[in-house]
């Protein structure tokens, strides 16, 4: 009974009769309500269900429906927040599948309006073309929305010069608690008491805020308590002396609160339409100088007298970060700037619209970094030498989080912010806080914002590591306020930090904030247990303290990542996967269907909820798995492009072995699965074959049948390659190399394979081809891990002894060469001679592009015709291999141009894309 319950999504029943809400999509299967539980903060709360408006009126009906039926609205977006802003046992609202439209934009006032599910990446697409962008800028602006920004008052790294989100607000509609829509945006004291009576719901708000601003007790205990005006990024409780210094600093009292919106978390009415005012793009001209420092005191030291020049970003990242990065051979070559062994970096950029006018900044800020004196050099970095050092910067980040086992680097303490002058005397009393608690700080800053970014290592999954989260974070708080700062400067309070509001901001201004919420929300619907009434920070945690680890056993080895389960819980929420952009792959299945249950975190997820929260003998066998497991289709780019490495391809080949125990297996999985096995039967019958295939009428029926689009041709069956090329000698003069023929390219694409080896023999190299044999990728890609193993074994028995550095074996299909270098690891027996045979295993590109760097292979041997090539890369080269190898081989010819496409999945991973 457990097992259907858990695993048949159609036997959970709501508690809500949702029918009248009428055409909104909506779900309620345990599904959605284990994909929604979750976001890039610590906690768990499964709702009740979730739902996708598509527009005003769809809103409306829900919050009448919220009202009625007492049951919260969660808004939710990209789902990257940080500190729990968007999980809760009610209903979430998700804005980002259909409620994502730019409805009004003015390009002579430099104002746009857009809906709450708009990416902040897909706007300033839009933006281009007429020169201007919206110019605060997160980490993850490539998947997060407009309204998640203003929900969380959000900045990034271009703060100290284009502001905050709030900066950026002229006016929000929102739909409050009553069903009515309004519109907040700047008026004049007199303006805002012209419409409605006493009783209109807007006009008591206008009233409220006009009464608490107005009194000099509240006015004084605002600017004496909240952080300091010099903190531009500050997101602590509600943003009373945001609406103060407008309501004081003008000769007639304004009112604008689109600006108490912002930073609100959703909880105090829901965003149906925002209004940005927008900049000019950023100059062309841009320089970055990297100063060098032997301490972190000294670095800190310079951020003050620095900041005084027209920054545009002023980074910091310290030593634990670029040690990440040493023994990293994809990021190793992005260290080229670095002189000596730092201690801290600064990353200072400078950008003009002239050249002449970027070299004037340029001197001028060399200037003070030598009068300091507080660093010992500098590198100066232009072009995509400034993109090298960002990405080494976010490559050692994203090692460093990317952590084995159950010690993690939580959010919480994150976000503080404190003026930029204090920064340098913050940053030692908190190194002398963590000290206390036994952490090892790193030091990764927003430095001309006066923001650190720090995670403690913790294990959540011990109460010891749960009450160290609390007291760490409690203890960070009080030193924040010692320095007048704000415990949130981009991140949000959310459910970890909301509990302190009071200690930040005192009681007076913490009971103004709970007569805000009450105003707004006195049914407390919208989004409750932030900012107002907080859910504790150590409960609702995504692991439950001291539980028993659950034993998953599985056919491939998992030992790297200490288990299945482990390599499940790596997904830390961040959505990377969730981005649409031309420059990534992943994730292909999400980018079609815009459904988080096609993404790399929702199946991580899912992963995670199934192998944990089951109770069958096979946790696998469950339709929640089979269902997000579906569409992907192995490309392998979240092995690579995820930032925890989430290798949703290889735990989908786990899944489908373990599942096939227990359930029967489609025919068609079986003959994509054998492929190679039927062809070398059936070869000799060819003819016939692709005949049949040719045929219309016999053909769809066939590809009917097989479960294959009748629109697809089907690959022409060839007698195998192998038997011309075995038997072949060469005797070139160079080394020799063995050239792999796997079971697509001997049967089906061979006059790739036949240009293969004459390009290496015309080239001089003495090419060996054994018998084909199958890689096993086929097998994998549809669940038959034995005889994938099987594979793994006899390639590595075959080749073991013959193949070395000496010696290489160069592959033609990436899909097949790289199961070798990849799953053999987690499939053979002989693990010792699986990495060493992956060590020397090589596409042929790579190889060449390699031998081209050893001047072996010369211009001098290719044609000099003209010619403009196109490279569309392989999913497996982006992932385990690199797209510029190809480049290279293709530049050699004198007269080639060639282009490298930002493109995405072809669907070609797997059983060669069926």
């Amino acid at each position: 009974l457990q097992k259907i319950i858990f695993s048949h999504s159609f036997i959970m029943m709501p508690r809500y009769d949702f029918n009248s809400l009428g055409g909104i999509e909506m779900n309620t299967d345990s599904l959605h309500r284990q994909l929604y539980a979750t976001d890039a903060s610590v906690y768990r709360i499964l709702p009740e269900g979730v739902c996708f408006p598509k527009n005003k009126l769809d809103i409306v009906s829900l919050v009448n429906f919220a009202r009625e039926n007492k049951i919260p609205l969660i808004p939710r977006a990209g789902g990257t927040s940080l500190a729990g802003q968007v999980v809760g046992s009610g209903l979430i609202v998700d804005v980002s599948k259909y409620f994502n439209n730019i409805l009004d934009f003015d390009a002579k006032a430099k104002t746009v309006t857009v809906e709450p599910g708009v990416v902040r990446h897909d706007l300033n697409a839009f933006l281009a073309p007429h020169q201007l962008f919206f110019g605060p800028n997160t980490s993850t602006s490539n998947r997060c929305t407009i309204g998640g920004m203003v929900g969380n008052n959000s900045s990034g790294t271009t703060s100290i010069k284009y502001g905050v989100t709030r900066d950026k607000i002229q006016s929000v509609e929102c739909v409050l608690h009553d069903g009515s829509v309004v519109l907040f945006e700047a008026k004049e004291m007199e303006e805002c008491f012209k419409k409605g009576s006493k009783s209109d719901l807007e006009h008591q708000i206008y009233q409220f805020f006009t009464e608490i601003l107005s009194d000099p007790d509240h006015q004084k205990s605002i600017r004496t308590e909240y952080p300091k005006a010099t903190v531009h990024r500050r997101n602590t409780g509600y943003a009373l002396d945001a609406l103060l210094n407008d309501f004081t600093d003008h000769k007639v009292p304004m009112l604008n609160l689109a600006k108490l919106i912002a930073g609100s978390e959703g909880t105090l009415g829901f965003v149906t339409a925002i209004t940005l005012s927008l900049d000019d793009v950023p100059p062309q001209e841009s320089v970055m100088v990297a100063a060098h420092y032997d301490s972190i005191k000294k670095c800190l030291r310079s951020v003050a007298p620095l900041m005084k020049h027209p920054l545009y970003t002023c980074e910091m990242m310290d030593k634990t970060i670029l040690d990440c990065t040493k023994n990293n051979s994809n990021h190793a070559k992005n260290r080229f700037f670095l002189k000596g062994d730092p201690q801290g970096i600064l990353m200072l950029e400078l950008r003009a619209h002239t050249s002449l006018e970027l070299n004037k900044q340029l001197n001028s800020l060399e200037g003070t970094l030598e009068r300091m004196n507080l660093s010992y050099g500098h590198s100066v970095l232009r072009g995509k030498e400034i993109d090298a050092a960002l990405n080494l910067r976010s490559a050692g980040l994203g090692l460093l989080g990317n952590i084995v086992g159950d010690e993690k680097a939580v959010a919480c303490i994150e976000d503080t912010a404190v003026p930029v002058d204090q920064l340098a005397d913050y940053i030692e009393d908190f190194t002398v806080l963590m000290g206390k608690f036994h952490q090892s700080p790193v030091y990764y800053a927003h430095a001309g914002a006066g923001e650190l970014h720090l995670r403690p290592m913790l294990n959540l999954k011990k109460n010891a590591g749960v009450k160290q989260f609390k007291s760490i974070t409690k203890a960070v708080a009080q030193l924040v306020k010692k320095y007048h700062g704000s415990m949130s400067g981009e991140h949000g309070d959310g459910i970890v930090r909301s509990e302190y509001i009071a200690l930040m901001l005192g009681k007076k201004n913490h009971s103004l904030l709970q007569e805000v919420k009450r105003l707004f929300d006195p049914h407390n619907l919208f989004n409750p247990g932030k900012i107002i009434g907080p859910l504790p920070m150590d409960q609702n945690l995504r692991y439950q303290p001291e539980r028993k680890e659950p034993e998953v056993n599985t056919f491939m080895d998992f030992s790297a990542d200490q288990g299945i389960l482990r390599a499940a819980e790596k997904c830390n929420g961040s959505g990377d996967c969730r981005k649409t952009t031309t420059d990534a792959t992943i994730c292909p299945s999400y980018r079609a269907t815009k459904a988080e249950k096609d993404s790399t975190r929702g199946r991580a997820n899912v992963l995670r909820e199934v192998l944990t929260q089951g109770n069958t003998s096979n946790p696998f066998d469950s339709q929640e798995l089979k269902a997000v497991m579906d569409l992907c289709i192995g490309c392998k780019a979240c092995a690579s492009e995820c930032p925890s490495n989430v290798d949703v391809a290889t735990y989908k080949a786990e899944f489908q072995y373990q599942f096939n125990k227990n359930n029967a297996i489609p025919m068609r999985d079986r003959i994509f699965a054998f492929n190679f096995g039927i062809s070398k039967f059936i070869h000799p019958f060819r003819g016939v074959q692709n005949t049949l295939f040719k045929t219309p009428v016999l053909g769809y029926i066939i590809k009917s049948a097989l479960g294959i689009a009748p629109q697809r041709s089907m690959p022409k069956l060839h007698a195998p390659l192998d038997r011309s090329l075995v038997a072949k000698k060469t005797a070139g003069s160079s080394q020799k190399v063995y050239l792999y023929l796997d079971e697509f390219t001997n049967y089906f694409d061979i006059s790739v394979g036949r240009d293969a080896y004459e390009l290496l023999v015309r080239l001089g190299y003495q090419v060996e081809v054994l018998p084909a044999s199958e890689s096993g990728r086929a097998y994998i890609s549809k669940g038959f891990l034995k005889e994938a193993k099987a594979c793994a074994d006899q390639n590595i028995a075959r080749y073991k002894d013959i193949v070395s550095d000496k010696t290489p074996l160069l592959g033609i299909e990436p899909s097949a060469l790289y199961t070798f270098k990849d799953e053999y690891l987690k499939l053979a027996s002989d693990k010792k001679n699986a990495r060493k045979l992956a060590k020397n295993c090589f596409l042929i590109e790579e190889f060449i592009a390699r031998e081209i760097t050893r001047d072996h292979i010369s211009p001098n041997a290719f044609t000099d015709q003209s010619k403009n090539l196109k490279i569309h890369a392989h999913c497996y080269q982006k992932a385990l291999g690199n797209p510029a190898d190809t480049f290279a081989m293709l530049n050699l010819p004198k007269n080639y141009s060639v282009t490298l496409l930002s493109t995405g999945c072809c669907g070609m991973a797997g059983s060669f894309g069926y």
